[in-house]
Protein backbone atom coordinates (compact mmCIF):
# COMPACT_ATOMS: atom_id res chain seq x y z
CA UNK A 1 0.00 0.00 0.00
CA UNK A 2 2.79 2.36 1.00
CA UNK A 3 4.41 1.54 -3.26
CA UNK A 4 0.78 2.97 -3.57
CA UNK A 5 0.66 5.84 -1.86
CA UNK A 6 4.50 6.70 -3.60
CA UNK A 7 2.57 6.51 -7.00
CA UNK A 8 -0.29 8.48 -6.15
CA UNK A 9 2.18 11.34 -5.45
CA UNK A 10 4.48 11.08 -7.99
CA UNK A 11 1.55 11.51 -10.69
CA UNK A 12 -0.05 13.91 -8.68
CA UNK A 13 -2.92 12.55 -6.85
CA UNK A 14 -4.52 13.22 -4.19
CA UNK A 15 -6.51 11.25 -1.31
CA UNK A 16 -9.89 12.55 -2.63
CA UNK A 17 -8.78 11.40 -6.40
CA UNK A 18 -8.18 7.77 -5.07
CA UNK A 19 -10.39 5.07 -4.62
CA UNK A 20 -8.93 2.39 -5.17
CA UNK A 21 -5.01 1.16 -6.10
CA UNK A 22 -6.92 0.00 -9.55
CA UNK A 23 -8.20 3.65 -9.94
CA UNK A 24 -4.86 4.67 -11.38
CA UNK A 25 -4.61 1.81 -13.48
CA UNK A 26 -5.46 2.05 -16.93
CA UNK A 27 -5.50 5.73 -17.84
CA UNK A 28 -3.46 7.14 -15.52
CA UNK A 29 -1.10 8.22 -18.22
CA UNK A 30 -3.13 10.93 -19.59
CA UNK A 31 -2.30 13.01 -15.95
CA UNK A 32 1.04 12.71 -17.23
CA UNK A 33 2.48 16.14 -18.84
CA UNK A 34 5.41 14.26 -20.60
CA UNK A 35 2.42 11.82 -22.34
CA UNK A 36 0.82 14.92 -23.14
CA UNK A 37 3.50 16.74 -24.43
CA UNK A 38 4.45 13.17 -26.66
CA UNK A 39 0.62 12.92 -27.99
CA UNK A 40 0.46 16.45 -28.77
CA UNK A 41 4.00 15.71 -31.15
CA UNK A 42 2.57 12.61 -32.43
CA UNK A 43 -0.88 14.82 -33.84
CA UNK A 44 1.82 17.41 -35.27
CA UNK A 45 3.65 14.60 -36.78
CA UNK A 46 0.92 13.02 -38.55
CA UNK A 47 -0.19 16.71 -39.99
CA UNK A 48 3.03 17.59 -41.71
CA UNK A 49 4.10 14.19 -42.83
CA UNK A 50 0.36 14.11 -44.91
CA UNK A 51 2.34 16.99 -46.63
CA UNK A 52 5.21 14.91 -47.84
CA UNK A 53 6.02 13.21 -50.93
CA UNK A 54 4.06 9.56 -52.03
CA UNK A 55 7.48 8.10 -52.69
CA UNK A 56 7.93 8.13 -48.64
CA UNK A 57 4.82 6.91 -47.48
CA UNK A 58 6.56 3.63 -46.70
CA UNK A 59 9.97 5.29 -45.95
CA UNK A 60 10.41 8.39 -43.95
CA UNK A 61 6.68 9.10 -43.21
CA UNK A 62 6.21 5.96 -42.00
CA UNK A 63 9.22 5.96 -40.00
CA UNK A 64 8.48 9.06 -38.77
CA UNK A 65 4.53 8.53 -37.59
CA UNK A 66 5.79 5.39 -35.64
CA UNK A 67 8.94 6.68 -33.76
CA UNK A 68 6.36 9.51 -32.68
CA UNK A 69 3.30 7.24 -31.69
CA UNK A 70 6.06 4.99 -29.98
CA UNK A 71 7.33 7.72 -27.69
CA UNK A 72 3.75 8.60 -26.78
CA UNK A 73 2.80 4.84 -26.11
CA UNK A 74 5.66 3.64 -24.21
CA UNK A 75 4.54 6.18 -22.10
CA UNK A 76 1.67 5.14 -21.76
CA UNK A 77 2.28 1.27 -21.15
CA UNK A 78 4.83 1.95 -18.76
CA UNK A 79 2.23 3.82 -16.58
CA UNK A 80 0.36 0.65 -16.20
CA UNK A 81 2.86 -1.35 -15.01
CA UNK A 82 3.13 -2.09 -11.43
CA UNK A 83 6.78 -1.39 -10.71
CA UNK A 84 9.35 1.98 -10.88
CA UNK A 85 12.05 0.22 -12.65
CA UNK A 86 9.40 -1.21 -15.32
CA UNK A 87 8.28 2.09 -16.10
CA UNK A 88 11.66 3.90 -16.30
CA UNK A 89 12.58 1.20 -18.87
CA UNK A 90 9.30 2.25 -20.71
CA UNK A 91 10.39 5.73 -20.10
CA UNK A 92 13.91 4.87 -21.65
CA UNK A 93 12.30 3.81 -24.79
CA UNK A 94 10.27 6.47 -25.18
CA UNK A 95 13.53 9.10 -25.28
CA UNK A 96 15.17 6.94 -27.82
CA UNK A 97 12.09 7.26 -30.27
CA UNK A 98 12.33 11.10 -29.59
CA UNK A 99 15.46 11.15 -30.32
CA UNK A 100 15.30 8.92 -33.13
CA UNK A 101 12.29 11.59 -34.58
CA UNK A 102 14.93 14.33 -33.64
CA UNK A 103 17.49 12.97 -36.71
CA UNK A 104 14.29 12.28 -38.48
CA UNK A 105 12.88 15.50 -38.87
CA UNK A 106 16.22 17.05 -39.48
CA UNK A 107 16.51 15.11 -42.34
CA UNK A 108 13.27 15.81 -43.48
CA UNK A 109 13.93 19.46 -43.37
CA UNK A 110 17.53 19.20 -45.27
CA UNK A 111 15.85 17.37 -47.75
CA UNK A 112 13.33 20.05 -48.23
CA UNK A 113 10.01 18.19 -47.08
CA UNK A 114 9.43 20.26 -43.99
CA UNK A 115 10.17 24.33 -44.47
CA UNK A 116 12.46 25.41 -41.60
CA UNK A 117 9.78 27.21 -39.89
CA UNK A 118 7.93 24.00 -39.83
CA UNK A 119 10.83 22.00 -38.49
CA UNK A 120 11.33 24.46 -36.14
CA UNK A 121 7.65 23.82 -34.83
CA UNK A 122 7.47 20.38 -34.47
CA UNK A 123 11.21 20.37 -33.74
CA UNK A 124 10.20 22.48 -30.56
CA UNK A 125 7.37 19.91 -29.68
CA UNK A 126 9.69 17.66 -29.43
CA UNK A 127 12.21 19.15 -27.75
CA UNK A 128 9.46 20.11 -25.12
CA UNK A 129 7.94 16.49 -25.04
CA UNK A 130 11.69 15.09 -24.56
CA UNK A 131 12.48 17.23 -21.43
CA UNK A 132 8.90 16.18 -20.18
CA UNK A 133 9.75 13.26 -20.20
CA UNK A 134 13.29 13.28 -18.85
CA UNK A 135 12.36 15.19 -16.21
CA UNK A 136 9.60 11.80 -15.38
CA UNK A 137 12.15 9.38 -15.76
CA UNK A 138 14.45 11.24 -13.04
CA UNK A 139 11.56 11.97 -11.00
CA UNK A 140 10.53 8.14 -11.52
CA UNK A 141 14.25 6.73 -10.61
CA UNK A 142 14.52 9.37 -7.21
CA UNK A 143 10.74 7.07 -6.05
CA UNK A 144 12.77 3.69 -7.25
CA UNK A 145 13.99 2.02 -3.94
CA UNK A 146 17.42 1.09 -4.51
CA UNK A 147 17.67 5.52 -5.42
CA UNK A 148 16.43 5.98 -1.45
CA UNK A 149 19.26 2.88 -0.85
CA UNK A 150 21.70 5.16 -2.50
CA UNK A 151 20.80 7.96 -0.97
CA UNK A 152 20.94 6.71 2.73
CA UNK A 153 23.86 5.10 1.98
CA UNK A 154 23.15 1.09 1.79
Amino acid sequence: MIEFLDECLLFGMTATSIATPRAIHGARHRSLKAWVACHELVLAVYRETRRWPGAEQYGLTAQARRSAYSAAANIAEGAAKRGTREFRRFLDISLGSLSELSYILQLARDLGYLKPEEWGEVEALRDHAGRLTWGLYRAVDRTSPSAQRKSVGI
